[in-house]
C-alpha cells in the first residue's frame, strides 16, 4: 500500500501550470526602458537641425514622408501575412512566413533613417500638441518594437502576447504616421 504525502500547512502552493507572465513582464519592462531612454535622449541632447536628405527628394521632410509611407505599407503586409500565419484568412504556403519576415525586416530598415533624423536632428519637441504627440508616439513605437522582438524569441510566452505586441507596434506606427505624414501632405 502506497501512501500519498500530504503537504505541510505552511508549504507554498504549487506554481500554476498555465500562463507564464515572466517573459511578458520582462519584455514589457525592457521595451518601456527603451521608450523612456529614447525620449530622454531626444529631450536632453541639443538637436543638430541637419536633415537627412536622400537623393531624389526635394528635402528631408519629403524623404521622411515617403519612407514612412513605405513602412506603413509594409506594416499592412505584416498584418495580412500574420493573419494568414494564424489561420484567420486563407493564405497558405511557405511564402507567407517568408513575406512576413522580410516585410518586417524591410520596414525596420527603412524606418531607421526616419527615426535617426527625428531623434538626432529634431529631438523630442513639445511646442504644440501634434508635435508632442508625434514625439511620444515615436518613443512608444520603438519601445513596442523591442517588446515584440523579445516576445517573438520566447517559446514560453502566452499565445496572446505576440499578437498584442504586433498590435501595439501597428498602433504606434499608425499614430506616428498620422501625426507626421498626413500633416505633411495635407496641411
Amino acid at each position: 500500500m502506497t501512501s500519498v504525502p500530504v503537504p505541510a500547512p505552511d508549504a507554498a502552493p504549487a506554481e500554476p501550470t498555465g500562463i507564464k507572465m515572466g517573459p511578458v513582464v520582462v519584455a514589457l519592462a525592457i521595451g518601456s526602458a527603451v521608450s523612456v531612454a529614447l525620449g530622454l535622449y531626444g529631450r536632453l541632447h541639443t538637436p543638430t537641425g541637419y536633415a537627412v536628405n536622400i537623393a531624389g527628394f526635394s528635402n528631408g521632410p519629403a524623404a521622411k514622408a515617403f519612407l514612412a509611407t513605405v513602412v506603413m505599407v509594409l506594416a499592412i503586409v505584416q498584418v495580412v501575412t500574420a493573419m494568414g500565419l494564424y489561420g484567420r484568412i486563407p493564405l497558405r504556403g511557405a511564402w507567407v512566413g517568408v513575406v512576413h519576415r522580410w516585410s518586417g525586416r524591410a520596414a525596420v530598415l527603412i524606418s531607421v533613417p526616419v527615426a535617426v533624423h527625428c531623434l538626432y536632428a529634431l529631438g523630442f519637441q513639445a511646442f504644440d500638441g501634434r508635435v508632442i504627440a508625434h514625439s511620444l508616439f515615436g518613443c512608444f513605437l520603438y519601445g513596442a518594437f523591442v517588446f515584440k522582438m523579445l516576445i517573438l524569441t520566447r517559446d514560453d510566452s502566452p499565445s496572446w502576447a505576440l499578437p498584442l505586441a504586433g498590435g501595439l507596434v501597428l498602433s504606434g506606427l499608425t499614430a506616428l504616421w498620422t501625426t507626421a505624414v498626413l500633416y505633411f501632405f495635407f496641411v
